[in-house]
């Protein structure tokens, strides 16, 4: 079926596309780390995130992993890890994505299959500008459990309760942080360097001890 496009000047969207189009675009854009494809039964996404949105991306990683190390939980950094399934025709790239309680059932597997293990336990959506597609009903679809959801001045944390997302005032993931904290530290960024900003973060978390 042939495909149509819509344009916008951060992203394109392509409908009628299979689901083996879909798979050969992921190995042809490897070497385009900033794009970011997200597949809904037939429709495609191709966003192109812009500057601000990769600094975001990488301060809150960087926030996270930082959470993980202070509270001595293990972590199975995978970025943009193609989170996807054939069987529900839906596959999305979070900006960040990590397991932290399934950490151990995924180390040291190379393909990481979501039909056969779980899907990470905590996902980051830097949402500068919104999605043309619903990601939220995709990570639903995916057994995603926490989204951590940035737009440049609201951090807003999400848990997944049956089939929805609902907002929560803390992480289920890394419990001991709340969202007003956390985005206390994001509201430094532009402020002071991302390495004071991380110094001060984990000097906090050690006052929770």
């Amino acid at each position: 079926m042939t495909a149509t496009l819509i344009q916008s000047p951060d992203r394109v969207v392509l409908k009628h596309i299979s689901w083996q189009t879909y798979q050969s675009l992921i190995i042809d854009l490897e070497r385009e780390p900033a794009m970011r494809l997200t597949y809904d039964l037939g429709t495609l996404e191709i966003r192109m995130p812009l500057a601000p949105h990769e600094t975001y991306k990488k301060i809150l990683g960087r926030l996270i992993e930082t959470a993980t190390e202070e509270l001595d939980l293990e972590i199975r950094s995978l970025g943009s890890l193609t989170c996807s399934r054939e069987d529900l025709a839906k596959g999305l790239e979070p900006d960040q994505c990590y397991y932290i309680q399934n950490e151990a059932m995924v180390r040291g597997v190379e393909q990481i299959d979501l039909a056969k293990l779980p899907p990470p336990d905590l996902a980051v959506e830097i949402d500068i500008t919104s999605s043309s597609l619903d990601r939220f009903s995709i990570y639903a679809d995916l057994k995603v459990r926490e989204i951590w959801r940035y737009d440049g001045q609201v951090l807003t944390i999400y848990g997944l309760v049956g089939c929805e997302y609902i907002v929560r005032d803390s992480s289920i993931a890394l419990p001991r942080l709340k969202t007003a904290d956390v985005l206390r530290f994001l509201s430094l960024s532009a402020s002071i360097g991302e390495n004071n900003l991380v110094k001060q973060f984990r000097q906090w978390l050690r006052t929770l001890e």
